[in-house]
């Protein structure tokens, strides 16, 4: 195990998901403080994730080829992007613009080409028999990180306005840190080691697609399946679920950013409780029978009677709605073979994005009528309890190497 380049890897991840987690609890309140519609609030974080889709299919179907720590590089210079660009306009196309070519994560969980690109490295570095461990720690990192982001954003939001700033400025402090941690993220990347980089291939065939040869086929099936979660998920995503909760029981950014702390802490331990449900039932099974019941609960959120108990019941499905995240990512990098990792990540996650890209332009108006603002969460979790149940239909049979040789 290289562990310089482990420790690199995680410490990129921690900071990328402290600034995304920072942004998403006051970026649509952002927007909406410098004039920007609800309908058009939508549009901006749906074309943000069809940018980062279009610019990640790309770089990630070629970093093994051009190198992965150079994309790393491209996509902290795109955070740094984005951010300048938000935080120097009022412009709604500049929003529009910046939304499609930066980096930016509407939902505060991943965005540009760093998961798949970090997931491939991870995996060369560390092996078969530590990569679910890894990935676990990886994603148990990645919410402490993201919830700690979620906290202070909020809180020093909350703060600069009680010191007598606008509710404008106090939001641009927080563009401005989303800049400064992408070059920060850039100075980290510059020092890894090769490493990283994928194996020179051998005996592969000519044509590739999207960078991938042999496991074209179930790259796919998984790809059309993380579509459909992830159009489910694109309802209900962590910045609309904190606007629903500011719509509807006037919570304030101190009080969402501490509500997706919590929620970002338990789903991180979730997965440490799925590394270990893995070595007994395998991956697919705990990928699937861990979320349903969360999707289930997801559905009950906007019938709970007040604040305290549809948070509370937020909580208990982030207890549990996040074990299949490093299952699901350990399972990929397990079925492709080595110089396809950052290509099948890639694609993955690019079909990911794909599929939520649609949602936020349905439901944010959705969310503004009373009346309708349950639909959101029914249709999302109706859309990813279909996710689970076609995913163990088709997958229950395919095992990664590590349960074949148990």
């Amino acid at each position: 195990m290289h562990h310089r380049d482990a420790r690199l890897l995680f410490a990129t991840r921690i900071l990328r998901m402290f600034a995304f987690g920072a942004l998403s609890v006051v970026l649509v309140l952002y927007l909406a403080a410098v004039g920007v519609d609800a309908g058009t609030i939508g549009l901006i974080l749906t074309v943000a994730l069809l940018g980062d889709a279009a610019m990640s299919l790309w770089l990630t179907t070629h970093a093994d080829t051009l190198g992965r720590r150079r994309v790393l590089l491209v996509g902290a210079g795109l955070m740094v992007l984005v951010g300048l660009a938000f935080a120097l306009s009022t412009d709604t196309w500049v929003f529009v613009i910046a939304a499609i070519i930066g980096v930016l994560s509407p939902n505060g969980s991943e965005a540009g080409p760093f998961l798949a690109v970090e997931q491939a490295a991870l995996s060369q570095v560390v092996g078969d028999r530590d990569r679910t461990r890894m990935f676990g720690w990886y994603q148990l990192s990645g919410s402490f990180a993201q919830a700690f982001g979620a906290l202070l954003g909020g809180a020093t939001a909350t703060l600069l306005q009680s010191g007598g700033a606008a509710a404008v400025a106090s939001y641009r402090s927080l563009l401005l840190g989303y800049a400064t941690l992408g070059l920060i993220i850039a100075a980290l990347v510059l020092v890894m080691s090769t490493a990283v980089e994928a194996p020179i291939a051998k005996d592969v065939p000519i044509a590739r697609r999207l960078g991938l040869h042999k496991s074209q086929r179930v790259v796919a099936r998984l790809s059309g399946l993380f579509a459909l979660d992830a159009f489910g998920g694109g309802f209900v995503m962590q910045s609309l679920v904190a606007y629903w909760l500011h719509l509807r029981y006037g919570a304030d950014a101190a009080q969402l950013g501490s509500v997706l702390f919590v929620a970002n802490i338990l789903s991180g331990f979730s997965g440490l409780v799925a590394t270990r449900l893995a070595m007994r039932f395998g991956l697919i099974s705990t990928m699937v029978w861990t979320h349903l019941p969360s999707n289930i609960m997801l559905m009950l959120v906007p019938f709970m009677p007040d604040l305290t108990t549809s948070v509370a019941l937020l909580f208990v499905r982030y207890a549990i709605s996040q074990m299949d995240v490093p299952t699901r990512q350990s399972y990929t990098m397990a079925v492709v073979d080595p110089d396809e990792r950052s290509a099948a990540a890639g694609v993955t996650t690019i079909a990911r994005s794909l599929g939520a890209a649609a949602s936020p332009s349905l439901s944010t108006p959705l969310l503004a009528i009373p009346g309708l603002a349950a639909l959101p969460f029914l249709i999302g979790g109706g859309l990813k309890v279909t996710y689970d149940l076609l995913l163990y239909r088709e997958f229950k049979s395919v095992r990664p190497p590590e349960e074949q040789a148990g």
